[in-house]
């Protein structure tokens, strides 16, 4: 069993085996130019001179209203002037969207995942050169009944540190389709779960279970659909500086 550390969430300190997670609010910032969006995507901790990784995620995916099956496609770039050397994409989801898989990339187990998680992929990255990006297409499925979130966190190869994370981000619409094969959801969109006869449909799982186990302050900073999620392992303080 991997040695346990303390995770830092909202002020207040539970266990976690993958690294520590500190959830704190972050504006969304522009949607980045072409088919993808950086929306809801902010820099962490600071990159090398000469690289600065980002990440896209799709403006509009389409969930089966019979199998809830969906794809959407996570990719990462280097918009620097330097190759990045070492670096890995994570692929978390959250609520009603849980990623099932993403080819190439290795299943975080239950037990190391950040508080509020359902599921989540590593992807290693050998190099990207400047101006180079690589694009995973990540099945999942999402439960139309509920909210659902994705987190793209873009670290050092032993998730040390965080140059760029993109969410936790909604997918959802505000004019469900039930009625439809399919069902569009658009990125920054909080779903809005409704019946075929126009009510609500009924909440899956345990009461509260949509809302993140943070405590107050925490849940106050899902209102906006975009918490931050930093991923950064604890670390002592350089000397000398």
């Amino acid at each position: 069993m991997s040695s346990r550390r303390m995770t830092t969430i909202a002020g207040s300190l539970v266990t976690a085996s993958f690294s520590a997670v500190m959830i704190v609010a972050v504006p969304a910032v522009a949607n980045g130019p072409g088919p993808g969006s950086d929306k809801g995507g902010k820099a962490v901790d600071q990159a090398p001179a000469g690289v600065k990784p980002t990440t896209l995620l799709p403006e509009e995916i389409s969930v089966d209203n019979g199998s809830r099956k969906t794809t959407i496609t996570a990719t990462v770039k280097n918009d620097g002037t330097k190759e990045t050397g070492g670096i890995r994409l994570l692929v978390v989801g959250f609520d009603g969207l849980t990623v099932k898989n993403v080819p190439g990339c290795s299943q975080i187990a239950e037990g190391d995942l950040p508080e509020g998680a359902n599921s989540g992929f590593s992807c290693p990255i050998d190099n990207l050169a400047a101006g180079a990006s690589k694009s995973y297409a990540a099945d999942a499925t999402f439960d139309l009944g509920r909210t659902g979130k994705i987190c793209l966190p873009v670290q050092t190869s032993d998730g040390s540190r965080t140059f760029w994370q993109q969410g936790p981000v909604p997918f959802g619409t505000t004019n469900p389709s039930p009625n439809a094969p399919a069902t569009p959801l658009l990125l920054g969109t909080d779903n809005t779960p409704v019946a075929p006869d126009g009510g609500e449909l009924p909440r899956t799982g345990a009461p509260g279970r949509d809302v993140l186990p943070l405590g107050a302050a925490g849940a106050a900073l899902l209102t906006a659909g975009v918490a931050g999620l930093w991923w950064s392992r604890r670390r002592p303080e350089p000397q000398g500086r």
